[in-house]
């Protein structure tokens, strides 16, 4: 239980550092790690990857709490478009998280690698999202909002690889957006965690000490470093040349994804 634990505060020093330095929500990282400790844990198999997405969603709660509190610290987040975005963030996280349900893990698992690597591919040789519509419509919020909450419960992460670039595209700047990001990273959580609580709730494959499709042991570990670290990686955000560590975190999620695509 020890080593489980430490696995677990490392993993969460990580997102925590991720989140405050790309504005990710580490959740790309957090939920193929789970999943290779789950599988070591011998969960059944059935309810793994649900397990890694709902407690990847939950820890990502607390990591963009900390997170965005140091962006607005930097006066960098654009609350009125965080705010604007939330309705429909908050509908379709909750929507994703019941929709994961009803998809098995064996499906589960190519759906996260593909979307791991088309962020890898984007991260690499993706053009810089350049501003189109900086007056984007109540309505254009939205849509975008809801899709963007759903895709990224879907898969279990903060939802910076989407947000950022849409918030970039409707002429918000590289920092404005990550930490806008940041900012919006909560209702995503918040709205999918609800779904794999709600959805996971009386399922008979749930391991001890859990609550829905979230284990609370992970969940602890993760929270506290990353809570910790994630300023870390804010301060680091302001400084350090983010393209080229984009690149070299491209490269670990492709190594991940063909994880995922090779486990069984």
């Amino acid at each position: 239980m020890l080593i489980e634990i430490s696995l677990y505060l490392l993993l969460g020093a990580i997102a925590g550092i991720l989140a405050g330095l790309l504005g990710v929500g580490g959740g790309l990282i957090i939920v193929p790690v789970l999943v290779a400790i789950f599988s070591r844990l011998l969960f059944p198999n059935e309810i793994i990857m649900h397990l890694a997405l709902g407690t990847s969603l939950a820890s990502i709660l607390f990591t963009s709490i900390s997170s965005v509190y140091s962006h607005h610290k930097h006066h960098a987040v654009s609350w009125s478009r965080a705010i604007k975005l939330t309705p429909g963030i908050l509908l379709g996280a909750w929507l994703g998280g019941l929709f994961a349900s009803s998809i098995s893990s064996d499906n589960l698992k190519p759906a996260f690698a593909g979307f791991e690597l088309l962020v890898a591919m984007y991260m690499i040789w993706g053009a810089k999202a350049s501003a189109h519509n900086q007056t984007p419509s109540l309505l254009n919020f939205n849509c975008s909002g809801t899709s963007i909450g759903f895709i990224s419960s879907l898969v279990g992460i903060g939802g910076g690889t989407l947000t950022v670039p849409w918030l970039m595209w409707h002429g918000s700047s590289i920092h404005k957006a990550i930490a806008t990001s940041a900012a919006v990273g909560f209702p995503i959580a918040l709205g999918g965690t609800l779904g794999y609580v709600y959805s996971g709730w009386s399922h008979a494959l749930l391991p001890d000490n859990s609550v829905g499709f979230i284990y609370l042991p992970a969940l602890f570990g993760i929270v506290v470093n990353s809570v910790i670290f994630a300023p870390l990686g804010t301060h680091w955000a302001h400084k350090l040349d983010v393209k080229k560590l984009k690149r070299i975190f491209a490269f670990l999620l492709i190594a991940l994804a063909a994880y995922l695509l090779t486990s069984h």
